[in-house]
């Protein structure tokens, strides 16, 4: 098996992996994957598409993560993971979509506007 690229994104964090066949080992720049999500939360989140489809120890994952904080991050690797594993195997498409992995969350942070605190704040208003 050749090696597969994927990219995944979320709020501004971008994920891109390279997958190839191997013992279930997640680099996350150049560290551990449980070292780079200390949280177990987090960990779970990266391996759902893995154990989802049943393969969590066959493949060997290479991630460059940059951007956002650690939720957008390990959701973005999610997505790339996704994306990748429907390369190898079309058929787990129909499985991944249902769970909700092979959707790209769309929401940014709303740009803050000119004379303004905030995105949406406003100052406050005096008649007098």
């Amino acid at each position: 098996m050749e090696l597969v690229n994927s990219l995944g994104r979320r709020k501004t964090a971008v994920a891109r992996i390279y997958l190839s066949e191997g013992k279930g080992n997640i680099t996350v720049n150049k560290r551990e994957f449980t070292e780079y999500f200390p949280s177990l939360t987090l960990q779970y989140i990266v391996m759902q598409p893995l154990n989802l489809i049943g393969v969590p120890e066959k493949y060997d994952i290479k991630v460059n993560l940059d951007g956002g904080g650690p939720k957008g991050q390990a959701e973005a690797l999610r997505l790339a993971i996704s994306r990748a594993l429907v390369e190898i195997d079309a058929e787990a498409r129909k499985e991944l979509k249902a769970a909700g992995f092979m959707t790209r969350d769309p929401r940014e942070v709303e740009r803050k506007k000119p004379g303004q605190p905030k995105a949406r704040k406003r100052f406050q208003f005096s008649k007098r």
